[in-house]
């Protein structure tokens, strides 16, 4: 009895670090769900360009996990490449569009942070293959100390260095209005610490408060403007010398997306919120050159998982089962 609590527990903290982990390279199952990345010429213009007809769409199901346990999701997906490069694109229904990711408000006296979330999809791709992942799953990658009352307290990593994963984390506050998505990857795990890593250069987000964390610290710089969203970019800012400027409603941007540089630049985003549905298309170069991303060859197969959250906290989220990804001329 205690092999399939583990597994739900090693799940679980998947879904807690907002990932589901996959693996590429290995023998496809009769029931594995598939899609098929087509070839085109040149690289769609946005997410409505006709292109994306020739790539068909696959409903990739999901099953709620916490908070969301019991509810079910789907994610309709496309993949294209062209000589040079990968996109993906997703749609799926969401009744709440949440960008609030904690963002001040001023009453007039003080400052306060908002209530909401905000809504994200990742995906995870091996890099270097993991050991027995086709076999043991989640199990090797997952340690959940015995004991343990939920996956919070346990690690995600590796149990070598030459085994990596891929991450593609879309953030609809901290990363989007930026233009692109977080790029992590994974690697062993550590005595105290997961083996979830940053991409080299800079990224991520940046909180706007100041030391003693009870007003925030930026506004938008003078010839500036706001990202996607009306939200504050952190390399667009100026530190606020004047309070007085404020009034009462006023609301500004907590957790700010940083424009990222180098190797965790590579995911771009375009996004679009309508008609309670997010459209998201990722996008990257098949083979960035650098060792901390998957490197896609055409003539491989891989297989990915995705992960999905609807205005909630990494441990509440939906998740999909491995699907592979074929390449087609």
């Amino acid at each position: 009895m205690r092999k399939p609590r583990m597994m739900s527990l090693c799940l679980s903290l998947l879904l807690a670090l907002g990932i589901v982990f996959t693996g590429s390279g290995e023998a496809a199952s009769a029931e594995k769900q598939t899609l098929t990345a087509a070839y085109a010429k040149s690289a769609p213009k946005g997410l409505d360009d006709p292109v994306w007809n020739s790539a068909k769409a696959e409903t990739v199901p999901f099953e709620g996990k916490e908070e969301f346990a019991g509810k079910k999701a789907s994610v309709a997906t496309r993949a294209l490449y062209t000589d040079d490069s990968i996109y993906f694109l997703f749609k799926w229904k969401d009744a709440t569009h949440s960008v609030t990711k904690g963002a001040w408000s001023y009453d007039g006296q003080n400052w306060s942070h908002q209530k909401g979330d905000e809504d994200r999809i990742s995906l995870l791709f091996e890099i270097n293959r993991i050991d027995k992942f086709s076999t043991k799953g989640c199990a090797i990658v997952c340690h959940v100390p015995k004991g343990a009352p939920n996956a919070k307290e346990g690690k995600f990593g590796t149990s070598s260095e030459t085994e990596k994963g891929d991450l593609w984390h879309w953030k609809a506050a901290r990363s989007d209005p930026a233009g692109f998505a977080d790029d992590t990857w994974l690697t062993k795990i550590g005595e105290k610490e997961g083996g979830r890593k940053n991409d080299k250069g800079k990224g991520g987000d940046a909180r706007n408060e100041t030391a003693d964390k009870a007003k925030p610290k930026y506004m938008i710089a003078p010839g500036k403007q706001l990202g996607k969203e009306g939200i504050l970019i952190a390399n667009e800012t100026v530190e606020i010398t004047d309070y007085t400027v404020f009034k009462a409603g006023d609301t500004l941007t907590y957790r700010m997306p940083v424009v990222p540089d180098g190797s965790r630049a590579d995911i771009k985003a375009v996004s679009r919120y309508a008609d309670g549905e997010w459209t998201v298309m990722l996008f990257r170069k098949l083979d960035t050159g650098n060792d901390d991303d998957v490197a896609f060859n055409p003539r491989r197969s891989y297989d990915f998982a995705m992960a999905l959250f609807d205005d909630s906290s990494d441990e509440d989220s939906y998740d999909s089962e491995v699907i592979r990804l074929n390449f087609k001329r």
